[in-house]
């Protein structure tokens, strides 16, 4: 095999000039909690087709401790801000900063930035507050964000002035897509200043659709709560002769969700997501396909991410939230209409029960697994800050933490392949057509 594997570079502040204050081995080796190397690598491709590998194959550096640090503990002032819509962990991740930077590492001070970045904007938000042992010791088990979150953009130069006149040198940012374009902007307008201020990312998104992440946190707790209300929906139709059970889940472009909830809960019969084009009318149709499973089973379960469907409502006026990101229509509510009105006038009658749990869903704490993660993301988010590294955000993948430049994830979203094993796994529980067309 003559092609090598590219290897990613990340941004570092410096050369390191710290001795790490944490316990480890020295070397690495399968189980060991020790400092790793910079040149220990995570290959991205894990699966190959006999000798099919390019250099275009990327090996990511591993994240975690390191034996040398650029900051010094003592002196270092840190600040995490969490922006966008909530998640299940959020809390989790702060706790798990703040204890890995103040009890292990020693920083004095971990500033907690008030309503994601309206709080570096002094014009626009309110001031940090100094986070505490006691601040911290049980917002684990709460949902939410004790540092609340907004959307939207401020002015780069300005927040970096915040950060400059703070004294902070470093700046977690917890967030998706639009927190990570907005942290690579600052980390961009820091070393232009030659400012020595290191800017890392924690993936945050419920719909599970950042690349070089194969799970974020949250993820898992939104599928369980998911379940449980198809679970719900199941029943509802089933109390009614030819029950409708409708549910619209969270995931705008991508169907993560909506897919694994389905194949949680083994009694939806059609998942509609974004990655899915679909028709309502025709003889193929989603409705026509629909009616036959009513006449035949009395009743039927759909699922729908929030996203899917988004062609149907062409010629409407386009709208965008102070992220950029685009409104989109309701598809939930769309259905329901598009239901009632075809088996009004092509019988039989049915009863349609309509849920929609997102903000539900959203706003719970944390499982258990999910807890684990939170704080697995935010103690390598400390280690790679404190080594100086930059404009880097904490990925995940193959089962290994790895150190992803930002600039690879910004304006990027991944998707559900309907090629893929989840979809594959949504067809054998549901029994839908491949297509509704």
């Amino acid at each position: 095999m003559s092609n090598k594997p590219k290897i990613v570079e990340v941004t570092s502040l410096g050369q390191p000039r710290f001795v790490s204050p944490l316990r480890r081995s020295i070397r690495p080796g399968e189980g060991k909690a020790a400092f790793l190397p910079d040149d220990l690598y995570v290959r991205y491709a894990v699966e190959q087709l006999g000798e099919t590998a390019t250099d275009e194959e990327l090996l990511f550096q591993k994240a975690g401790p390191r034996e040398r640090i650029y900051f010094d503990p003592a002196q270092t002032r840190a600040a995490i801000v969490t922006c966008g819509g909530l998640c299940p962990g959020l809390n989790d991740v702060i706790r798990s900063v703040f204890l890995e930077l103040h009890m292990n590492y020693g920083v004095p001070e971990v500033l907690g930035i008030r309503y994601g970045f309206q709080g570096l904007n002094p014009r626009v938000g309110l001031p940090p507050v100094r986070l505490t042992l006691d601040m911290v010791e049980d917002i684990h088990q709460q949902g939410g964000t004790i540092l609340g979150s907004s959307r939207g953009p401020q002015d780069i130069s300005v927040m970096v002035d915040f950060l400059a006149a703070e004294r902070i040198d470093i700046l977690f940012c917890v967030g998706g897509d639009g927190t990570q374009r907005g942290a690579h902007a600052i980390a961009e307008e820091v070393r232009r200043r030659g400012l020595n201020i290191a800017i890392v990312g924690i993936p945050k998104t419920i719909d599970n659709d950042i690349p070089y992440c194969d799970r974020s946190f949250g993820v898992l707790t939104a599928v369980d709560e998911a379940r449980k209300v198809l679970d719900c929906a199941h029943n509802e139709s089933k109390g009614v002769r030819n029950g409708i059970g409708l549910v619209k889940l969270m995931g705008r472009e991508a169907g993560f969700i909506t897919a694994a909830a389905t194949v949680a809960s083994q009694d939806v019969n059609f998942t509609l997501v974004p990655e899915l084009t679909f028709e309502l009318h025709g003889e193929k149709g989603f409705l026509a396909v629909l009616r036959q499973r009513i006449i035949a089973r009395h009743h039927a379960v759909i699922a729908v991410a929030e996203g899917a469907g988004q062609h149907l409502f062409h010629g409407l006026p386009v709208e965008r939230d102070a992220s950029g990101n685009i409104k989109f229509h309701d598809i939930g509510l769309l259905l329901k209409e598009e239901i009632t009105r075809y088996f009004d006038q092509h019988g039989p009658k049915v009863e349609v029960k309509y849920i929609d749990p997102s903000y539900i869903i959203r706003s719970v704490p944390a499982n258990t697994e999910d807890g684990a993660l939170c704080d697995q993301f935010a103690r390598r988010a400390v280690h790679a800050a404190m080594a100086g590294k930059t404009d880097v955000l904490i990925g995940y993948i193959n089962t290994k933490f790895v150190h992803v430049p930002i600039a690879m994830i910004a304006g990027q979203k991944r998707r559900m392949s309907l090629e893929g094993e989840l979809w594959a796994s949504v067809l054998s529980a549901t029994g839908q057509p491949q297509s509704f067309q």
